[in-house]
């Protein structure tokens, strides 16, 4: 007689941000992982987030005004965008936060795992010893900086097996420091869709097109108007700026803005006409998810040469790395190039597919830590 299948494992997942349908740019990475976790027959997920749309096999768990309130949130521009412009508001609000989170996590104590996204939606979990698995991104480094709430996830981690997945591995040192040695962090890297991978760019068109996807913040936008004025301005170069507009920002008339756009919009209109991603941002973040997206699609990028970028970007194989105007001119320059631009952009693509995968590959890396933290053994 065959043996039969062991049931799923009940997941909880938690995340504070969620697209709302199709049409929304805002978290799509989370959709992208809830929807893979789903599809993994071992699992049986459960999700609270904001409202949006999800595949098979994902359950929402809100209740009562969740709903309501977390689209109002996501209206607002997420916890981390209120703490940059309303401090006062967004400390009412992340005490609103975790009040709905340890009701949530109390309502759903019959599952075997909690995996929650952002540190900070670890903060209200309960004493129950309830393995946990937290996805750390770039926003959760800027709350650690603060004592009180390092000692207060040090310590929700230390009561139960725990596991510690940021999306990038630059940020695993810092997190060390942060909440000590003896805390189990992981890389985890998230997955890219298999669009970008099957996507054809077209030939090298003139005036070269260059894209720049990103949220317009200061920190984000880094030196991209000064170092690119030279080079922009005279129109000899296209520069394509996409993205949400979330501070007051003086964009140059050299500058083409198209607001913010969709995964497959960039994918279908702006991807395979561009000459090369251009990302000079300031703002430490895991792992950009448009910039795997690139070297997925084989477009080359420019970046900034700071640590979230150097940690998968190697110089002149897969990226053009620069921490100067001249060297910004070089990358240009080099890119510009038809052969160097297929070396390059190939180059990166064959990188993404080895070291990240698609979302199954990353639901599978995070299935693994599950059954690890439950102690049950290794899935075929």
């Amino acid at each position: 007689m065959a043996e039969a299948a062991p049931d799923p494992l009940g997941v909880l997942m938690v995340a504070s941000s969620f697209p709302a349908d199709a049409s929304d740019w805002r978290a799509v990475f989370m959709r992208e992982l809830a929807n893979a976790l789903g599809r993994q027959t071992a699992i049986q997920l459960g999700i609270w987030a904001p409202p949006g749309d999800t595949g098979p096999g994902v359950e929402h768990v809100l209740r009562g005004d969740d709903a309501s309130w977390l689209s109002r949130l996501m209206r607002d521009g997420g916890i981390a965008h209120l703490l940059r412009t309303r401090p006062f508001y967004a400390g009412l609000v992340a005490f609103g936060l975790l009040r709905r989170l340890r009701r949530t996590y109390l309502a759903n104590a019959d599952i075997d795992l909690r995996h929650v996204n952002w540190l900070q939606n670890a903060l209200a979990v309960p004493d129950d010893r309830k393995p946990l698995v937290v996805t750390a991104l770039g926003s959760d480094l800027a709350l650690l900086r603060y004592a009180p709430v390092r000692r207060a996830v040090r310590r929700l981690l230390k009561r139960r097996p725990a596991i510690v997945c940021p999306n990038a591995g630059w940020m695993v040192d810092p997190l060390r420091d942060a909440l000590g040695g003896d805390i189990d962090i992981r890389e985890v890297p998230f997955g890219i869709d298999s669009m970008w991978y099957d996507l054809i760019r077209a030939p090298l068109q003139t005036p070269r097109r260059w894209l720049a996807v990103t949220r317009l913040t200061t920190g984000k936008l880094g030196d991209l108007f000064a170092w690119a004025a030279p080079y922009f301005a005279d129109d000899q170069r296209h520069l394509d700026l996409i993205g949400p507009m979330q501070e007051a920002v003086d964009i140059p008339e050299w500058v083409h803005y198209h607001g913010p756009a969709t995964p497959t919009q960039l994918c279908e209109h702006w991807f395979p006409a561009a000459t090369g991603l251009i990302t000079l941002s300031r703002h430490a973040e895991g792992r950009p998810q448009v910039m795997l997206e690139a070297m997925a699609a084989g477009l080359p990028i420019i970046a900034s040469d700071i640590d979230a970028h150097a940690s998968f970007l190697r110089h002149n194989e897969t990226a053009w790395l620069c921490n100067s105007p001249r060297h910004f001119r070089d990358g240009l320059l080099r890119l510009e190039n038809a052969d160097s631009n297929t070396v390059m952009g190939e180059a990166a693509r064959s990188w993404a597919r080895a070291n990240i995968g698609t979302w199954d590959d990353c639901a599978t890396r995070y299935l693994a830590l599950y059954r690890e933290l439950l102690e049950l053994p290794p899935s075929d």
